[in-house]
């Protein structure tokens, strides 16, 4: 089983696991540990399977070969998915609706950090895919009468009071702070281990500050963590939902249509990838081909489907865990290897005083583990993916970019602020050969927030997909 009970997770699929696939009871009735279930597992499941079928396409881990707009880089057509807006904004409505409790009411103070926390990561990955978006007055409810909020910048969301480096730095004092009886319950991650919030609040401290560090000075605080050493350093503390392997717990994919899931196949940028860096993590994540048992085929992203024809026994689907095996599979907040990586980087560019070499080869070795891959005897010391001073930043990301199939979104954030590893253009572009570089705001927002959306969509060139985001300027 991939990376079973990742996150510490002491709690086993018991009967009561069937709760958090439950719709949230509404507003001022439902009891915080009830909601943090819901939004730990509702995060991973809508966003692990957002990722497959639109973040991997942005990222080349798969190609759509038929209902393949959003593949195209048509991103305001999306179909299976590709619209990530309206389920991360619930989420965090929702957790805003615990934050506030927790801070209202003595007896639930123990979910204010667990909830600065997931406000921090929801938040983050809300503007990291579309830039400036509704925040200071997002997710207040018509109670409070705020029902179109503004729009802010993402400096202030990453570095503004209350903003994601502020919650996480908050959060992290509240819960060392915390002197109370109550337990942390309905916390799926780490089963109300206190100590375990922290390190995922230092690892996603480690990654925003990198998201940023083309901008901001983070030497100092990215050393003064990395010398603390309390962030995710081994598989076993990672925040992480392992699925199961039938409803009601398993990844989204197991149940579409046969038809459906044979559309997502693999991608010739993929193919390229591992067959350069001879990696057997391919055969976890990809299904040998059909008509040449024992090879991998990919195809170009981006085909015109109205004039494809191919046999998909010639091309590679995705592995047995995103369909018949899913209990090997995690949904992930944040892992050993993603913080390893992020180090590894910062050290390879001087903003951390460590050893690249090191931690790029801890990342690796972390994410093998993760995968329940054997790693190669030769794999880091003489093979094609052995530290090369001349091209370490390249393998860094690449080797990061593997690791994080499922997590496709972050792929391609990490493609857009680096630039690597190289993606192919795509066969038949509906955006003049671009690349998009942001998701583009929803077009129910022009109705429903109407002044805030029009500024915003002015400030993208109208909410182009072709305009950076803050820390993408450079």
């Amino acid at each position: 089983m991939i990376a079973c009970l990742m996150g510490a997770l002491s709690i086993t699929c018991t009967s009561d696991f069937g709760e958090i696939n439950t719709d949230p009871t509404a507003g001022t009735t439902a009891d915080p540990s009830f909601l943090l279930r819901q939004i730990l597992w509702n995060t991973v499941e809508e966003m692990s399977y957002e990722s497959y079928v639109a973040g991997h396409l942005l990222s080349q881990h798969f190609t759509a070969v038929d209902f393949n707009l959003f593949d195209r880089h048509s991103l305001s057509e999306p179909q299976f998915g590709g619209n990530p807006w309206p389920v991360l904004y619930q989420l965090f409505r929702d957790n805003e609706f615990i934050l506030n409790q927790s801070i209202e009411d003595p007896k639930y103070a123990v979910y204010e950090g667990p909830a600065r926390i997931l406000k921090a990561y929801l938040i983050g990955l809300i503007t990291d895919l579309y830039g400036d978006v509704p925040y200071s007055e997002a997710g207040q409810g018509a109670s409070s009468g705020i029902v179109n909020p503004i729009y802010d910048d993402q400096a202030s969301i990453y570095l503004g009071p209350n903003g994601i480096i502020d919650q996480l730095t908050i959060a992290k004092e509240q819960i060392q702070n915390y002197t109370g009886l109550e337990k942390l319950e309905g916390d799926i991650l780490y089963s109300g281990d206190l100590s375990k919030w922290i390190l995922m609040a230092n690892s996603l401290l480690i990654k925003y500050h990198m998201r940023s560090s083309d901008l901001v000075d983070v030497r100092e605080a990215i050393q003064n963590l990395y010398d603390e050493g309390l962030y995710i350093d081994n598989n076993q503390d990672n925040a992480s939902f392992n699925f199961s392997a039938n409803q009601p717990n398993n990844f989204r994919m197991a149940e579409l249509r046969t038809g459906d899931f044979n559309l997502f196949i693999m991608s010739e940028t993929a193919q390229t990838i591992y067959e350069s860096l001879e990696d057997p993590r391919v055969s976890i994540f990809y299904k040998e081909t059909e008509s040449n048992p024992g090879e991998y085929q990919g195809l170009l992203n981006g085909q015109d489907a109205s004039s494809l024809s191919i046999s998909i026994a010639d091309y590679s689907l995705g592995g047995a865990l995103f369909r018949e095996e899913t209990q090997r599979l995690d949904g992930s907040y944040a892992t050993a290897w993603e913080t390893a990586f992020f180090l590894a980087e910062a050290a390879q560019k001087g903003i951390l005083s460590a050893n690249a070499k090191a931690l790029y080869e801890e990342a690796v070795r972390l994410s093998f583990e993760y995968w329940e891959t054997d790693l190669p005897a030769n794999y880091l010391s003489d093979g094609p993916a052995a530290y090369d001073d001349q091209f370490s930043l390249e393998q860094i990301m690449t080797q990061k970019w593997i690791s994080n199939t499922i997590n496709g979104y972050e792929s391609w954030i990490e493609y857009r602020r680096t630039g690597l590893p190289a993606l192919k253009p795509i066969a038949s572009s509906l955006n003049d050969g671009l690349i998009p570089v942001r998701m583009p705001y929803p077009k129910d927002e022009a109705i429903l927030n109407q002044t805030n959306y029009e500024e915003a969509a002015n400030n993208t060139e109208q909410n182009s997909v072709n305009v950076r985001v803050w820390w993408d300027k450079n």
